[in-house]
């Protein structure tokens, strides 16, 4: 049970910030910042092909940039071993968690899309899918070690 309350929190503490316009990571004034939807985003605005959705970042590399990156990494990490903890033991539970934490990924980036101030991308799918697939790959490894 434990398992699943933990999975459920991360799951909407992730949505939570996703749904905070003009987060900081490195201002922690802004992790409260009231929720303003773009009412004039469809989702066909952010699917379209040739959208920002499909484009790379405009804004710098700076501290802010790294921070947000690594938290993509490590919370889509830890979501992606929760998953996994709270599938039964089957056969490609590995792939099932990250599929899991892909539909998740990809749904939150576009939910970030209808949100003044954020933006989502696929490129924040594929590095939170890649933070999911590293957690999973170090636990499949740790566990035929028997670490874990």
């Amino acid at each position: 049970m434990p398992k699943r309350i933990l999975l459920i929190f991360l799951l909407l503490a992730i949505s939570k910030f996703s749904h905070t316009p003009h987060l900081l990571v490195t201002n922690p004034s802004t992790w409260t910042n009231s929720s303003v939807w773009n009412h004039n985003a469809t989702l066909w605005s952010i699917l379209r092909p040739g959208s920002q959705f499909y484009t790379s970042y405009t804004y710098g590399f700076n501290l802010e940039f790294i921070l947000r990156k690594i938290a993509h990494l490590s919370f889509f990490g830890m979501l992606g071993l929760l998953f996994y903890w709270n599938l039964k033991e089957q056969k490609y539970r590995y792939v099932k968690a990250w599929l899991c934490l892909v539909i998740f990924a990809c749904l939150d980036e576009v939910h970030q899309a209808f949100i003044i101030g954020r933006d989502g991308r696929i490129v924040d799918v594929m590095i939170d899918s890649f933070g999911a697939a590293l957690m999973l790959f170090l636990l499949y490894k740790g566990r035929k070690l028997a670490i874990w």
